[in-house]
C-alpha cells in the first residue's frame, strides 16, 4: 500500500501519398530531360487509399481498486462506498485489513451476496498472512475472494533475512493452496533498493516456488524507486499477476510522495500495460493515497473515467 506519441511520424512514413509525392518530385526534375516520346498525359488514379489507418490500440476491458484508497469512506459505510465505487465502473475490488477483518464485519456469504448483487468480483484482500491464516483463508475462500496478499514485511537488515522470509512466503503460500486460495506479496520501494549488491526484490523472486507465491506489481513504487517496471516485468514473466495501477508527478526532490490523479503524472502507462498483459498480468488495480485539490471519492471516479474513456495502450 502505504513517451510522446509518434503517430505523425509514423503517418508520414507510412502514408501512401508519400512515395506519390516523392515519385512526383523525382519526375518533375527528370521529365525535363526526357525525349517526348516517352511523355504522356497523366492517368487518373481511382480509389487510391490517402490515409493510413490507425494503430490498433486496446482499452482495459476490466479493472479494480484497492479500498485502502477511500479507506475513511469504507471505515464509514462499507456497503455504500462499495456501492458508489461499483457504478464508477470498477469491476473488482481489492480489500485491506482497516480494522474489521478484510470482510469489514459482514459474514463471508453476506458479503459474497454484496459483491454479486454490485456485480463485481472481490479478487483479493491485503491481510496479515502470519497470523490466524487458516481462519483467515477459510472465511476468503466463502466470500469469494482468490487471494490474500501480504501488503508489507519492512525493510530487512540483510539479504539473508530476505531469504528466510522467502521461505516464510512459501510456507503461507501452501497453506493457501490447501484452501484453494492463492498468495502474493505486494513491494514497496525498499525492495527495489541495492542491499549488499543485490536486489532484493530479486532474492524473493529467486527464492520462492512459482507455484506457491505469486507478486503484485506497484508500478509506483517500482518507478520511484528508480528501476523500469517494463523491464523488471520482463525479466520475471507470469511472475507478477496483479498491480497497482498509480500515478506520479515528477519528482521535486523533497522526498515526498508523488501520487497524483491518472493523466496528470509521468508514468508511461501504456507501455507497461501492454508489456504485462502479454508477460501474465491478470489484475488491474487502481491505488491512490496522495490527494491534491480532491477528495478520495472524487479522485476513484476520476480514475475510473480516465481508465474507461481515456487510456489506451
Amino acid at each position: 500500500m502505504p513517451a510522446p506519441e509518434k503517430g505523425q511520424a509514423f503517418y508520414m512514413m507510412n502514408n501512401p501519398r508519400r512515395k506519390f509525392i516523392k515519385m512526383g518530385a523525382m519526375l518533375g526534375v527528370g521529365s525535363a530531360f526526357m525525349p517526348l516520346q516517352f511523355c504522356s498525359p497523366a492517368k487518373k488514379e481511382e480509389n487510391v487509399a490517402l490515409e493510413t489507418p490507425e494503430e490498433t490500440k486496446s482499452k482495459l476491458e476490466s479493472f479494480g481498486i484497492q479500498l485502502y484508497s477511500v479507506k475513511d469512506e469504507m471505515a464509514a459505510d462499507a456497503k455504500a462506498t462499495m456501492t458508489a465505487l461499483a457504478g464508477f465502473g470498477y469491476s473488482q475490488f481489492e480489500g485491506f485489513d482497516g480494522g474489521k477483518g478484510v470482510l469489514w464485519g459482514m459474514k463471508p456469504a453476506e458479503f459474497k451476496t454484496l459483491t454479486t448483487d454490485l456485480g463485481v468480483q472481490m479478487v483479493a484482500s491485503h491481510a496479515n498472512v502470519f497470523e490466524n491464516l487458516d481462519t483467515q483463508a477459510e472465511e476468503a475462500k466463502e466470500a469469494g475472494l482468490e487471494y490474500l496478499i501480504c501488503p508489507w514485511i519492512g525493510a530487512q537488515k540483510t539479504i539473508d533475512e530476505y531469504k528466510m522470509m522467502a521461505e516464510k512466503f512459501n510456507q503461507v503460500g501452501e497453506t493457501l493452496k490447501s484452501h484453494g486460495l492463492k498468495f502474493a506479496y505486494h513491494n514497496h520501494d525498499y525492495t527495489f533498493e541495492m542491499l549488499e549488491g543485490v536486489l532484493p526484490q530479486d532474492v524473493l523472486m529467486d527464492n520462492t516456488d512459482p507455484a506457491l507465491v505469486d507478486f503484485e506489481m506497484d508500478i509506483y513504487w517500482v518507478y520511484v524507486a528508480g528501476v523500469n517496471p517494463a523491464e523488471y516485468l520482463a525479466k520475471y514473466p507470469e511472475r507478477f499477476k496483479l498491480c497497482h495501477l498509480k500515478d506520479a508527478e515528477a519528482d521535486q526532490g523533497n522526498g515526498e510522495e508523488r501520487g497524483v490523479l491518472f493523466g496528470s503524472g509521468e508514468i508511461p502507462f501504456g507501455e507497461i500495460v501492454k508489456d504485462s498483459k502479454s508477460l501474465g498480468m491478470d489484475y488491474f488495480i487502481v491505488e491512490q493515497e496522495r490527494f491534491v485539490n480532491s477528495t478520495p471519492m472524487e479522485a476513484a471516479e476520476k480514475n475510473a473515467a480516465y481508465l474507461q474513456n481515456i487510456f489506451m495502450y
